[in-house]
This record gives structure tokens, sequence and C-alpha cells, in this order.
């Protein structure tokens, strides 16, 4: 892809965020943050959606930022790749099953939750949630135009570099 091509990625870079929560009960100490990183432009939640099991009773919310036609869209794209993985016979069939799934304005389906049902113990909470990264758009841009390519990504966290020290610790009583 050269650097003329980046009409063609009308979305940022996006994250699967799984978390869950040893509690139901919140004092809306989350999407007041998720809040202040929209309106400063650094995310967009393409969709989330929270699940909790209250004794036996689950209950979901579900949001998301996108319009119907974005979220058709963003459907769209993710299963024309799909479909580009399984063959270039896939992409159009990828691309419209994709839309179909963004028909309802989201791109999480709803009807899924029950993994997250059968999941999570009672008293007990669980977010998944589509986040894309507003910041890294013009970053990535300058890197599609000097036709560089992503060869790794991962986030890294503490427990990896705990590991990582606990394999150099090994490695030295070698």
């Amino acid at each position: 892809m050269s650097g003329n091509d980046t009409a063609t990625l009308p979305f940022g870079p996006v994250q699967l965020l799984v978390l869950g929560f040893e509690r139901t009960e919140f004092d809306g100490e989350i999407m007041p943050e998720i809040e202040r990183l929209k309106d400063a432009g650094i995310i967009r939640l393409i969709d989330l959606i929270f699940v909790t099991n209250n004794r036996g009773v689950v209950e979901t919310i579900q949001t998301s930022d996108l319009s119907t036609e974005e979220a058709e869209d963003f459907g769209a794209i993710v299963g024309a790749l799909i479909g580009a993985g399984m063959g270039d016979d896939n992409v159009e069939a990828g691309m419209v099953a994709g839309a179909e799934e963004g028909a309802d304005g989201h791109v999480l389906d709803e009807a899924d939750v029950w993994f997250l049902e059968d999941a999570i113990p009672e008293g007990t909470s669980a977010a998944v949630a589509l986040i894309e990264h507003h910041w890294a758009i013009p970053l990535r841009d300058k890197i599609i135009a000097a036709d560089g390519v992503v060869l790794a990504d991962e986030w890294v966290h503490p427990a990896d570099l705990i590991a990582v020290g606990a394999h150099a610790a090994e490695a030295a009583k070698s």
C-alpha cells in the first residue's frame, strides 16, 4: 500500500479490550474517563457490551459511538478482510455479511452475550470493548506513506515485565 491509499482506511487502529470485575456495583468511575478520552479526540468507542451477573440475574448494557451507517461500514470492512483471508471469492460475501451484522448499529452482537453470561460467575461483571485509537491515525498514515508495515504489535503489561525479570533471574542461575 502506498501513501496514496490512506483514504481507503476510514477507521483508525482498533483495540479489542476484554475486562473482568470482581463486583457488580459501580460508582461511575470508568465511563467518565472514556467520555474524557472521546471528548479529547483520543479514542472512539466502536462498541461496548457490559454484562453483570448479580445473584444469577444477568443484565447487559450495550453502547456505541457509531451511527448505524458507520457500524454497517465498519462491519463491511471487517467482513471483507475476513473474506479476503478466506480467498478472493469470499471478499464480497464477507462485506455483505459484515454490513448486515452492523445494521443494528453495533459491531458486537448482543445475541452472542450468552458466552459472557456463561463465563462470568455470580457477583462479577465483564466488558468487551472495541476502541478506535484516533490519536494513532496520523502516525499510521505517515508510516503507510513511507511504505512502512507493522511487523509486530503487542501491548506490554506490567505482568509481562515481571515475567521477563523472572526469566532473567532463571537464566542468571544457570
